[in-house]
């Protein structure tokens, strides 16, 4: 397994990396050293010819020369008395002609080899596809743990919330029933208005360490606290269609079944996203209301009086009634 990842490492990094390279659809003929790519093309590499990389793509390549690494993705390659590295086959053809030697390795997905009984292969013969299922057998308890995982995470958020901000929740909660347009609206404002406060704030010198707390922690933070509150709206919407009342009181119950309604719901596309932004947005308009400045209204005549009467002046008399 080490090695295949060695060799995938490998061309990944010539693919990317080295030089000279050519990405064309015309035929290659190579005449220095180097690495070269050819997509929808023909690679020729003569007899004589030392090359760090070929790599060919939906293409068809004859190798004569040493090349340290082949890879054929959706092509064939043909070796003929070459001398070759290491040699990758993703869903294509390699054709070991006679007098070719292959010192290392050759990895093959969904690939085809043939070798003639001349050719020389001095490493192993590995099938990724193999290597790919026992990885794929491998992940699936992890992913189940760390779905479980991240639930029991999510869920404990959940009972937090609903024990320490229940009346905020509900407010924000009431707020999406009353005003859904305005709070997604809001939301879809502050999804895009933060990432690029923080991103220009990273530009700067005194505000890039705001601007990377911001992107990492705060904005993850509210996400998450947005999800909460549309999966305790869920929870009380569910809890009082089934009880016939209002929730009243701390929406613990609500806030677990909000969280694994709302967490099974998000296997349909879209879901998640839309209930993250509503309660992101009902969290923002919520915030935004708090801090907002309210004038207090003041009555003109109510301050005249008291304070003339303070300051011991003459109060007005009212004039004597007619008759």
């Amino acid at each position: 397994m080490r090695r295949l990842f060695w060799i995938a490492a490998t061309a990944t990094i010539l693919l990317l990396t080295l030089a000279p390279a050519a990405l064309a659809a015309d035929p290659v003929l190579v005449t220095g050293r180097g690495a070269v790519v050819s997509v929808n093309g023909t690679v020729d590499v003569p007899s004589g010819q030392t090359l760090d990389a070929a790599i060919v793509v939906d293409g068809t390549g004859t190798i004569a020369g040493t090349v340290d690494t082949v890879v054929v993705v959706r092509g064939t390659v043909t070796l003929d008395h070459a001398m070759a590295g290491h040699l990758v086959v993703v869903d294509g053809t390699a054709i070991l002609g006679a007098g070719t030697t292959v010192t290392g390795d050759i990895a093959t997905l969904r690939g085809t080899v043939t070798r003639d009984p001349s050719a020389v292969v001095g490493g192993r013969f590995t099938s990724l596809d193999t290597d790919m299922v026992r990885l794929a057998a491998l992940m699936i308890p992890v992913l189940i743990v760390l779905t479980v995982g991240v639930g029991l995470a999510m869920l404990a958020a959940g009972l937090l919330l609903a024990a320490f901000g229940a009346r905020q929740t509900r407010a924000a909660g009431a707020m999406i029933r009353r005003q859904p347009l305005k709070v997604f609206v809001a939301g879809i404002a502050g999804s895009i208005a933060l990432p690029m406060i923080s991103g220009i704030l990273i530009l700067t010198v005194v505000g890039a360490p705001i601007g990377l707390a911001g992107l990492f922690l705060v904005l993850p933070a509210l996400a998450l606290l947005g999800w909460l509150v549309a999966a305790i709206l869920v929870g009380d919407w569910m809890m009082g269609s089934l009880r016939g009342t209002p929730q009243t009181g701390r929406p613990y119950a609500a806030a677990a079944l909000g969280v694994v309604v709302l967490g099974l719901a998000g296997i349909v596309p879209f879901v998640t996203t839309v209930a993250t932004i509503l309660g992101l947005g009902a969290v923002l308009l919520s915030a935004w209301n708090t801090m907002r400045p309210t004038a207090t209204p003041v009555a003109r005549d109510a301050t005249l009086v008291p304070v003339a009467a303070s300051a011991g002046w003459p109060q007005p008399q009212s004039a004597p009634s007619a008759g």
